[in-house]
């Protein structure tokens, strides 16, 4: 199908470059092959995409220490321990399964759709991206107001900037939008440099403070003495450190970031799209490393902060409060190692919110604008950036660019994800017949689900923020459906022989269609309907071909269509089409029709009986009900000229 459009601004060429335009008039309804194999993946090594993580996950340490503190007070090395137990025996093990079950970057949601179908697997999707989205944006406004308070407390600068962190947040978040809006293909390397540095520099940080430790054996002794007097034998500490668990969840932050970004791991040559074991292998091995050295350093330094700083440094206000690694670094290395270790964290903080940025990038338009609950310019990268900037404001101006304040939300949508990471493999599991792998994410599932619910009654704040999400996810989507209810939403239309020939054999003369709602399929239902469509519309003969469409799943919303043709009592042709909706299908087919024979088809449909604001609903929610006028608009929409809009009749 042709259409007469203006060539597009400069700006809008920008803003949209890269869209899979589905929009209004953008539609290729003819006849389409199957698309060609998916050849090797070109990408990144992985542990360059490691770095990518590494940036959001790594980063933690400049504020997992001291809110580890906060949360467990003497006690915080050994919950550290717990946490790194949870870590490796359970997070590792689901997220490396759904590396396996979903290597597309979709994740365990992708995994949760394929189990829903109709209108509660989206609105369950919906539920779960609000999570997701609670994840990927509190990352970027939590790792910047971090980023913002070690800058703030930095002594060289504390005098001039101690009132500037809100400025300096909303600085750092817009400026995180600009790498974006001019392109991310670079960011991977600048991650690579990061974290070598990063991590570089808390080895030196930690060797010092280990060294402190050794040569003032007096700081250990104090704090274990105080730690059986404050909680008596190991049993009771292991207790309570489960206890306090949900409050260092922030420390499991990489994970759905790891997963998410996936489809920038390299993998092997013979890579295919439906097999591509290289970057399944790959991206466990970058899950696997990164937890370890996270492990190692998460263990490292909440043992250093606890001995070596004093508790009260820790509480707002205090020197240390989201900043411990960076008062140790100034407390033993000197203020000029300290700005440089300052520096550092600054820089990684502010590159955490970009593997947050990818990870919505890379899931928002894999889901909403396939259920037509967006626009289609959602497709496109930098429309996308600035609306999450623009949120991101937002985020950052209702939490006055706190850390403490938003880590109940970022430790919700980080467990909620987990929980149904874990639900998710442990359904796979069990489909796959694997009992032991069951038990084990079933117990998994079970932990975080625990922890889940303790954080929810804890810090009920976060889920109200992941409410706000999913309430705004679900209002936008379900309007951006409304608004999109009349698009050709047909993708591709493929013919089987059948209905070739039928349609080649009515080229020669005027073309017409009766849609029928199969019945009985009998000779009578098919008499009958021609009857009844001489008599409403006045028109002779019998020369007519069936069209019956059957609504699989009317929540989907782009599809492809397939059409069969068949003939039925010896006398009547049918085509036969399995679609989401009833006049998308018909139109689509109308104007392949049109586009294959050079000639108008004509449709010919009976009335509706019933309410029309009720059919038009049964229409939205369902794919039938007010099909003739629905079947029209949707061909005005698709084709603008009236000479060249098939003909719809109703009688």
């Amino acid at each position: 199908m042709v259409t007469t459009e203006h060539p597009p601004s400069r700006l809008r060429a920008w803003m949209l470059e890269g869209l899979a335009d589905m929009g209004k008039g953008g539609h290729q309804v003819a006849q389409t092959a199957p698309e060609p194999p998916h050849h090797a993946h070109q990408g990144q090594r992985w542990w360059r995409v490691m770095c990518l993580t590494g940036v959001d996950y790594f980063s933690t340490l400049g504020y997992q220490p001291g809110i580890a503190a906060l949360a467990a007070g003497l006690l915080s090395p050994v919950a550290t321990i717990v946490l790194v137990v949870i870590t490796l025996a359970g997070a590792l093990p689901v997220y490396r399964r759904v590396a396996e079950e979903s290597p597309h970057g979709e994740g365990s949601i992708a995994m949760l759709e394929r189990l829903l179908s109709f209108w509660k697997g989206k609105l369950f999707v919906l539920t779960l991206l609000g999570f997701a989205a609670t994840d990927f944006l509190i990352t970027i406004t939590l790792s910047a107001a971090d980023a913002s308070t070690h800058l703030v407390e930095n002594p060289h600068l504390t005098s001039v900037l101690h009132d500037k962190q809100m400025l300096i947040t909303l600085i750092l978040v817009a400026l995180l939008g600009a790498v974006f809006l001019k392109g991310f293909l670079e960011a991977i390397g600048v991650a690579v440099y990061l974290v070598a540095v990063y991590l570089g520099l808390n080895v030196v940080v930690v060797i010092v403070g280990l060294w402190h430790v050794v040569t003032h054996g007096h700081v250990v002794t104090d704090w274990s003495s105080a730690l059986t007097t404050e909680h008596g034998n190991v049993f009771a500490m292991i207790g309570v450190s489960l206890l306090v668990f949900p409050k260092l969840a922030l420390g499991l932050s990489g994970f759905e970031t790891g997963v998410a970004v996936m489809p920038h791991v390299e993998g092997d040559p013979d890579d295919t799209r439906d097999n591509p074991r290289g970057r399944i292998r790959d991206t466990k091995k970058l899950l696997t490393t990164a937890a370890l050295i996270m492990s190692v350093f998460l263990i490292a330094t909440s043992f250093i902060t606890t001995v070596l700083i004093p508790e009260d440094e820790f509480k707002a206000g205090g020197q240390a409060n989201g900043r411990a690694l960076a008062y140790l670094a100034h407390e033993y290395l000197g203020n000029g190692f300290g700005t440089v270790y300052d520096l550092s964290t600054i820089a990684i903080l502010w590159f955490a919110g970009a593997s947050a940025m990818a990870g919505l990038l890379n899931l928002m338009p894999r889901y909403l604008p396939r259920y037509g609950m967006a626009p289609h310019w959602a497709r496109a990268v930098r429309p996308m950036v600035i609306v999450f900037t623009l949120i991101a404001f937002l985020v950052t101006w209702i939490f006055d660019a706190n850390v403490d304040a938003q880590g109940g939300a970022y430790a919700t949508g980080v467990l909620v994800l987990m929980s149904s990471a874990a639900i998710a493999v442990t359904i796979a599991a069990r489909r796959a017949r694997q009992r032991n792998w069951t038990v084990v994410f079933g117990i998994v599932s079970a932990v975080l689900l625990y922890v889940t619910v303790v954080n929810v009654i804890e810090r009920p704040d976060g889920v109200k923020i992941g409410a706000c999400f999913i309430a705004g996810i679900i209002l936008v989507s379900l309007l951006s459906r409304l608004a999109r209810a009349f698009e050709l939403r047909v993708t591709s239309v493929q013919l089987d022989p059948m209905a070739e020939r039928f349609i080649r054999d009515m080229a020669s003369r005027k073309i017409r269609f009766v849609a029928n709602e199969p019945d009985r399929r009998d000779k009578a239902e098919y008499r009958e309907k021609i009857e009844q469509i001489r008599n409403d519309n006045d028109i002779p003969g019998e020369d007519f071909v069936f069209v019956e469409v059957t609504v699989l799943d009317a929540s989907e919303f782009e599809t492809g269509l397939t059409v069969r043709g068949e003939v039925l009592h010896g006398r009547y042709r049918v085509l036969t089409l399995e679609s989401s909706s009833i006049p998308n299908a018909l139109a689509a087919l109308m104007l392949t029709v049109r586009d294959s024979t050079g000639r108008i088809p004509h449709i010919y449909f009976e009335w509706t009986e019933g309410n029309p604001f009720a059919n038009f609903l049964r229409f939205f929610l369902f794919g039938q009900g007010e099909v003739a006028p629905v079947t029209r608009e949707v061909l005005r929409e698709a084709e603008p000229d009236r000479t060249r809009r098939p003909r719809v009749h109703t009688g």
